[in-house]
């Protein structure tokens, strides 16, 4: 009776490690390439961000092997965000502060501030960042290059190393590279411009002036919270191609700080994901199988006698194979042992906000973030 499904179990969680292991040697951080960049604008949507603002600000000026300008929005913030830019925006020409208009009907703020952004930017590239990001001197030369490598490449995106600090942030955030590197193949989205493809870290991304307006930008995704995945899955189904890197050494953000900030903002985008009504059960199905059962059915019969030699064997090849990308991704990525180690509980959390998201649309409800709710 135990067999089948330990079987079962150590398919769902070799498949996912197979293909992160064959990931890890393709996603790469972008190399230093002697080319002549042409201008980058620094794109830095801003509500309410007065705690982080200044450093973010500060850490692009300190970018090396590149000209750039650096264009903060106020997105109507009600607290000191405008004037530390305006501050340091009168002590460098570099910088500059842009009011965000009114949100219209019909937008996400972030959306509509990156739209914006865009407009007011005069550099050939269009560098997209979050507030809470903070990049090394190097990141935008090693991108720019990246992005220039090619004149199909459109997009260029890369996930920063995530600082985490209280429970849920290093329990859950770890698990986007075991996301993106276990279940995208890399190999196969560099080759095709198929828009089933399509991922980025809406922290960091990086354009063409030329190709965003061919492609329509942000107002082709007006209605998103996840621009990360719709802005390029828009360059794609416009025939170019789009990439990731590792920014692990050349970037890191701070995305969240409490439990709360945690699971209502994953929560947010889930349902354009993991929590689409066409994915949440097959991925529902395949995490639990591979993620968490065989853990749950060592545990349960670690004591129990009956049970063949054959059925651990499957039992441990399917705990090993749910193991070894999260402590691969914890050298990698400089993540926390303690996600790595707490693996299946993180599995049963994240499914859990998926399934929150999802009964929260059904029942028509609105996901809110920065002091906004978005049906």
């Amino acid at each position: 009776m135990l067999e089948p499904f330990a079987i079962a179990g150590m398919i769902c969680a070799l498949v996912p490690t197979v293909l992160f292991c064959l990931n890890l040697r393709k996603y790469r951080e972008p190399e230093a390439v002697a080319l002549a960049l042409p201008v980058v604008s620094v794109l830095i949507p801003a509500r309410d961000e007065e705690t982080v603002i200044g450093d973010a600000i500060e850490r692009v000026l300190a970018s090396t092997g590149v000209m750039f300008e650096v264009v903060v929005m106020d997105d109507q913030s009600t607290d000191q965000t405008a004037a530390i830019v305006e501050e340091m925006a009168a002590a460098d020409g570099r910088v500059r502060l842009e009011r965000a208009p009114v949100l219209p009907r019909g937008w996400n703020g972030k959306q509509h501030t990156c739209w914006e952004l865009a407009h007011a930017a005069r550099g050939a590239l269009l560098c997209f960042v979050d507030a809470d990001v903070r990049l090394e001197p190097a990141a935008l030369t090693r991108m720019a290059a990246f992005l220039m490598r090619d004149s199909n490449l459109g997009l260029v995106s890369g996930f920063p190393r995530q600082v985490t600090e209280t429970w849920l942030e290093w329990l859950l955030l770890p698990l986007i590279h075991f996301v993106v590197l276990g279940f995208l193949p890399l190999g196969r989205m560099r080759r095709s411009n198929d828009p089933a493809y399509a991922a980025g870290c809406g922290q960091f991304m990086m354009v063409r002036a030329t190709d965003y307006w061919k492609c329509g930008g942000h107002a082709e995704i007006r209605m998103t919270m996840h621009d990360g995945l719709l802005l390029p899955r828009l360059f794609r189904q416009h025939g170019y191609h789009t990439d990731l890197a590792d920014l692990t050494r050349l970037a890191t953000c701070r995305m969240y700080r409490n439990a709360q900030q945690v699971w209502f903002g994953l929560a947010k985008n889930a349902t354009e994901g993991i929590a689409a009504p066409v994915r949440i059960v097959p991925v529902t199905l395949l995490l639990l199988m591979g993620q968490v059962l065989p853990f749950l059915l060592v545990a349960g019969f670690a004591w129990a006698g009956g049970i063949s030699l054959q059925c651990w064997i499957f039992l441990g090849i399917g705990m090993v194979g749910g193991w070894l990308p999260r402590a691969l991704a914890a050298i990698r990525f400089r993540q926390s042992w303690r996600s790595a180690v707490l693996h299946p509980m993180g599995i049963v959390l994240l499914l859990a906000i998926q399934w929150y998201a999802m009964s929260r649309l059904l029942l028509g409800g609105a996901a809110s973030w920065k002091n906004r709710a978005y049906k």
